[in-house]
């Protein structure tokens, strides 16, 4: 399952962030308007997720919606996760964290990263969202040099 845009908050989650009620309105079932998304926040911390808020890059924008923010972006986290807070990473430090997946790219924001096109398309379709461009990271230095592989 692919993470929805994330607002403000978020939890990370096999290298992805999604929105907290995200993942709690799809473990426990219940409506996402039954509980807050500080509450989700919370139970998500609690069984030792790392959680964080998207701190706005200088332009404007917040960071990426994945792990590995914009080369302008800093993070915060609310738990000692993957990232230690105000990590700042390029994009292309980043796009290695999702080697053989699409992505699809708006500036120096990573918006999305998905196994096939039709599912990134499908994403920003859903999310209205659009890319400056759309590509899929190479699986490895061959690759990555334009190799084939033999």
């Amino acid at each position: 399952m692919l993470p929805e845009p994330v607002a403000s908050h978020y939890v990370v989650i096999g290298n992805r962030r999604y929105p907290p009620k995200q993942v709690i309105g799809l473990v426990t079932r219940l409506d996402r308007a039954d509980f807050t998304s500080h509450q989700a926040r919370r139970i998500l911390m609690g069984l030792g997720f790392a959680v964080g808020r998207r701190v706005p890059t200088p332009s404007g924008r917040g960071s990426a919606n994945v792990p590995g923010v914009s080369s302008h972006a800093a993070v915060r986290t609310s738990h000692s996760g993957p990232r230690p807070a105000g990590d700042e990473r390029e994009l292309s430090e980043t796009l290695m964290l999702f080697r053989g997946e699409w992505v699809a790219t708006k500036g120096d924001e990573l918006l999305v990263a998905a196994p096939t096109p039709k599912e990134l398309v499908g994403w920003l379709a859903r999310h209205g969202k659009r890319a400056d461009s759309m590509f899929r990271v190479p699986e490895d230095e061959l690759a990555l040099g334009g190799l084939a592989p033999l």
